[in-house]
């Protein structure tokens, strides 16, 4: 792709004026495309020139040079601006390589993406040049600036060094800080992150916030600090708050957060009925959730709660991309945008029969269309788990008096141990397994209980966590020793055993966190894996999510971290790690 980071050359420039002047051909002509405008708000017919990866004339005319152009009539067909996921973390047991050719099949053709994980694998140039490599995709790979790690780490001043934050705030593929998890130290002393968070607003870059719950106050507070945009509203008056401070507000459709139904009929019913300061977002869900799509099944959700159509679209493509001050380049069909473009059946059908990104086929006509793009993950380093060490019977000792209880698939509150925990294996009868994370260099370990994951499960070992490190879990001591040599053995991942046989496993081969392998394959195994864990009594509906942010302090109440037992909201340890 020559835009790179949609900023042509001159000579490319040159060439796609020249395609104007007929002395050169489009490479592509759609042909009588009833399309949406999203500056009138209307549907209008027109014919539509790309060159290459850029559109290049919008209206009634026909190209005077057709000598090398593929001609598609969109007669009876309506195009759209390609989808926009404003929120994604494209590894939540994907990869994001795979996750974002995945989601242009169903119209989603930009991705702005967390860079938390490079912070844990890579070195820094390796992931710079990572990240460049992806924009060489067809769908348009972009990424936030994390401020804080969303755990307590070890390290944790050295991964968030003021160099390294500064850094990744420059890289043109960068379009946004946050997001702000650490909200509460910002409000209350941290120049450090409100030094970045200037920064990211003096480089025209906005800022992502995590504020669940978050009182007026805080919000305005948080809007001083420099916040520019939130996705954690639950409820329409959620909402509204937000929307009224100045809030960009992504709306929210997840595997573990479906709430976009029940916020539309919210904020209607108070009468709120314009939508420019609102994206949507599927926020890193699960693989199952993705079945049938990313954002259009967003879009599918606002047209079905009474939002107008056209408004619907925007929310996905032209207002999210106002958002980033990408508005020049993306979310509208218009000269000089990057040619992302959805073509549907019918109005109220958001999941296109056909796609274009950059240009580019992904899907024609219902079929897939492989773009041939493919990152050399070993290149960089990201590879199969190898641990060459080993989990002694003196890891597996349980004697602090504070467990984890969990609420939900993310909240976790603290109870009093009462049973013995220096026994070989819990009883079914009790609600409590054993819970031990175990540094991935075999360094450190923090052990305790948790209560409510499983009521029989002998042995769970996952690489898949926030910050890369091993998460056993289960009642009996001999199974959790078996699922954690089989991890070993397959290079990373989740395993399940249950009376010393091994009844699960998901090779997770790209640095133990990310699977390497289509999405389709991935939906189902993560099917398997929730159907077995709610056979062997697990009471929620997201067990990946609850492995991941087992670590994760910017969820209440008390977590397991690297440092130790944390008390979340003083940001306390309770008690620290055990170094080995």
């Amino acid at each position: 792709m020559s835009e790179q980071y949609y900023r042509w050359r001159n000579r490319d420039i040159r060439k796609q004026v020249a395609v104007l002047d007929g002395d050169t051909s489009p490479s592509v002509l759609l042909k009588n495309a009833l399309y949406l405008n999203v500056f009138l708000k209307q549907w209008i017919k027109a014919n539509i020139w790309i060159y290459q990866d850029r559109i290049v004339y919008v209206g009634d005319q026909l190209p005077a040079n057709q000598s090398d152009m593929e001609i598609v009539d969109c007669s009876n067909r309506y195009v759209v601006p390609g989808y926009i996921e404003p929120h994604a973390h494209p590894f939540q047991l994907y990869n994001p390589h795979q996750f974002a050719e995945y989601a242009s099949q169903t119209g989603t053709t930009t991705l702005v993406n967390d860079n938390l994980i490079w912070l844990y694998l890579l070195e820094q140039k390796k992931a710079f040049s990572l990240i460049d490599d992806f924009m060489g995709m067809p769908v348009s790979m972009y990424w936030w600036c994390r401020f804080d790690s969303q755990t307590l780490l070890q390290d944790e001043r050295e991964l968030f060094r003021n160099s390294k934050v500064l850094e990744w705030l420059n890289h043109r593929a960068v379009i946004q800080g946050g997001e702000l998890t650490s909200w509460p130290q910002v409000i209350a002393d941290d120049d450090r992150i409100l030094y970045w968070m200037q920064e990211a607003k003096r480089l025209g870059k906005p800022i992502e916030g995590h504020f669940p719950g978050a009182s007026e106050k805080t919000l305005t507070k948080l809007k001083l600090l420099g916040a520019s945009a939130d996705h954690e509203a639950m409820t329409g008056k959620e909402v509204i708050d937000r929307v009224r401070l100045g809030y960009q507000v992504s709306l929210r459709y997840s595997s573990i957060r479906p709430d976009l139904p029940t916020i539309f009929k919210e904020i209607h019913e108070e009468g709120l009925n314009h939508y420019e300061m609102f994206g949507m977002t599927t926020d890193g869900s699960t693989p199952a959730f993705y079945e049938q799509g990313v954002i259009n099944q967003c879009i599918q959700v606002a047209i079905e709660q009474g939002v107008p159509v056209e408004e619907a679209y925007l929310m996905a493509s032209y207002y999210a991309a106002k958002h980033f001050n990408m508005q020049d380049r993306l979310g509208s069909i218009a000269p000089g945008r990057v040619a992302h473009i959805n073509i549907l059946e019918a109005k109220e059908k958001p999941n296109p029969i056909s796609v274009l990104a950059k240009g580019k086929w992904m899907k024609k006509d219902g079929k897939l269309v492989s773009s041939g793009f493919e990152i050399d993950w070993d290149h960089y380093g990201i590879k199969p788990l190898t641990m060459d060490w080993e989990i002694e019977e003196n890891d597996l000792q349980f004697s602090l008096p504070i467990g984890l209880e969990m609420v939900n698939d993310v909240i976790l509150k603290p109870y009093p141990i009462r049973i013995d925990a220096m026994v070989n294996r819990i009883h079914d009868h009790l609600p409590e397994s054993f819970l031990v994370l175990m540094d991935r260099y075999g360094k450190w370990h923090v052990n305790t209980l948790i209560k409510g994951f499983t009521k029989s499960l002998g042995g769970l070992v996952s690489s898949y966590t926030t910050t890369g490190d091993i998460v056993l879990i289960g009642k009996c001591k001999q199974d959790m020793m078996l699922a954690w040599k089989r991890m070993k053995e397959i290079g990373g991942g989740i395993v399940l055993v249950h009376n010393e046989e091994i009844i699960y496993e998901l090779p997770l081969t790209l640095g133990g966190m990310m699977f390497d392998g289509d999405i389709e394959k991935l939906i189902e195994k993560d099917k398997e894996l929730k159907a077995i864990l709610k056979e062997q009594g697990y009471q929620y509906d997201d067990p990946a999510y609850n492995l991941l942010f087992l670590t994760s302090i910017h969820l209440p109440y008390i977590r397991i971290t690297p440092s130790g037992i944390v008390d979340v909201k003083k940001k306390e340890i309770l008690f620290p790690a055990i170094m080995r």
